[in-house]
């Protein structure tokens, strides 16, 4: 086995042990104990990822590769309707929530006191926050998007309400399915921003 093969498999399994102990225990979770779980020591996490947030970093975007999320996105984008976009776009986003939830509400939680949590979230919710706006571009561009709204504005408010947060309210405090919580967010989404 190559040296290159050997790191990346390496790699994998601490990403493995750290997802499955911040999904079990939540994201403060040390670097020693990720490293016992993966069976190395912790310089070695260091090694691969040089800091806890470099750590962080590499398993949100992960998750995103693992799960395909982008080009989900992607094959929705190339939805030729504008509603249909939009509804395919909620629903690739709403079937990779639940697999990123018991990480992400945990990032979630420390952002305001862990700064590592917080680039790691805060990564993703850009690259999230951008194919939103260019969602919400085609659709003001097809003519179909609410004429109060602005582009930002509608971009901003499609990200708040479809947010992780949101959807764990409504599935983890009130009990929904995740299948109507999906629905509904997604139907309401639409009769706010589209004509």
């Amino acid at each position: 086995m190559s040296k290159n093969t050997k790191s990346e498999r390496t790699r994998g399994e601490i990403l493995d042990a750290a997802w499955t102990l911040i999904a079990e225990r939540g994201a403060s979770v040390s670097l020693g104990e990720v490293a016992a779980a993966a069976g190395i020591t912790r310089q070695s996490v260091y090694v691969h990822f040089g800091s806890r947030g470099g750590l962080l970093l590499a398993l949100v975007r992960r998750a995103d590769e693992r799960a395909g999320i982008w080009k989900k996105f992607d094959a929705a984008f190339a939805t030729p309707d504008p509603r249909e976009r939009f509804r395919a776009c909620l629903a690739a986003w709403f079937d990779f929530v639940p697999y990123i939830y018991p990480v992400a509400s945990d990032l979630i939680r420390l952002r305001a006191t862990d700064e590592e949590a917080a680039a790691a979230w805060d990564d993703r919710m850009d690259d999230l926050r951008r194919a939103f706006r260019q969602l919400i571009r085609g659709l003001d561009k097809a003519g179909e998007l609410a004429s109060h709204w602005s582009v930002a504005k509608a971009a901003d408010f499609l990200w708040a309400g479809s947010s992780v947060e949101s959807w764990g309210l409504l599935t983890r405090d009130c009990s929904w399915s995740e299948g109507h919580a999906a629905k509904t967010i997604t139907a309401a989404l639409e009769r706010a921003l589209l004509r």
